[in-house]
């Protein structure tokens, strides 16, 4: 779509883009969106493709990634063996609503910074225990918890003129066993809820990331892995106002698919089955 109140593109920003932010403004990265629908208060476009940011760095201490790095780019990754949780990146790249065309425009850092309950790189660096780099308009940078960053339906702690710079996955979380569930109404559908289990090689802990059926990502952690009681009560005190509703599901549906595929990610990790 043609965006006719654009009146300048920053092609060229400072490595510190921020300093250029002024009300009007929006970074542009892959554009899937911005370009996708009518932006009536736009006036100008910060293009962060051209700071030419790493967009993979694996590493002993984990992956970092770029937030400018390409679903395409993502997917294509190769990881060391013993990276176990590496599974879950086709999987998350795959729950995307859109063609694998556009997984050569759309980004990380964009689906992330969205903020939209679907989004499949929260559902995975939240899972993965992810922190994301942000950097200010002053100059200044703030690590924030995965965890911590969408706070609703299309809402997140950024300020204005602040960018999401990077997104840095562990090693420990890599390592760990996983289980996953997704339920859509068709077949290449949004996310109704979609559910990531994780857990510590040689331990019987279990990390529960739920996300797409609630308006930001929940994390339910157990020492060791609960039964099927406890399971069911830590979904139960999810506060009933952040159950999403949309065309795609009501709250209760949300929540009894919540429940269920929380069940199965509980046996699948408790019985060894395949990640």
């Amino acid at each position: 779509m043609d965006l006719n109140t654009i009146t300048e593109v920053i092609r060229r920003p400072t490595e510190r883009p921020g300093v250029h932010w002024r009300e009007g403004d929006a970074w542009l990265a892959g554009g899937t969106w911005l370009f996708s629908t009518e932006q009536p208060g736009l006036r100008r476009l910060i293009d962060l493709t051209a700071l030419h940011w790493d967009s993979l760095l694996p590493s002993d201490a984990g992956l970092e990634i770029g937030a400018t790095c390409t679903i395409r780019d993502l997917n294509a990754l190769g990881l060391p063996g013993d990276w176990t949780a590496g599974t879950l990146f086709a999987k998350s790249c795959e729950a995307f609503l859109s063609s694998f065309k556009v997984w050569n425009a759309a980004t990380v850092g964009g689906n992330i910074c969205m903020s939209l309950p679907a989004g499949p790189m929260i559902t995975l660096t939240v899972a993965l225990e992810a922190e994301y780099e942000l950097w200010a308009p002053d100059g200044s940078t703030r690590i924030v918890d995965a965890l911590d960053f969408v706070t609703g339906n299309n809402r997140n702690i950024l300020v204005p003129g602040e960018v999401l710079r990077r997104i840095d996955i562990p090693v420990r979380a890599l390592r760990k066993r996983t289980a996953h569930r997704r339920f859509t109404l068709t077949h290449l559908g949004r996310s109704t809820v979609f559910l990531i289990g994780t857990q510590t090689p040689g331990t019987n802990d279990l990390l529960l990331t739920v996300t797409a059926g609630t308006t930001r990502p929940v994390r339910i952690a157990f020492d060791t892995m609960p039964d099927a009681r406890a399971l069911q009560q830590s979904i139960d005190v999810v506060p009933a106002h952040l159950w999403f509703a949309d065309p795609n599901g009501t709250p209760d549906h949300r929540r009894h698919l919540t429940k269920y595929f929380a069940e199965e990610i509980r046996r699948e990790l408790t019985t060894g089955g395949l990640s």
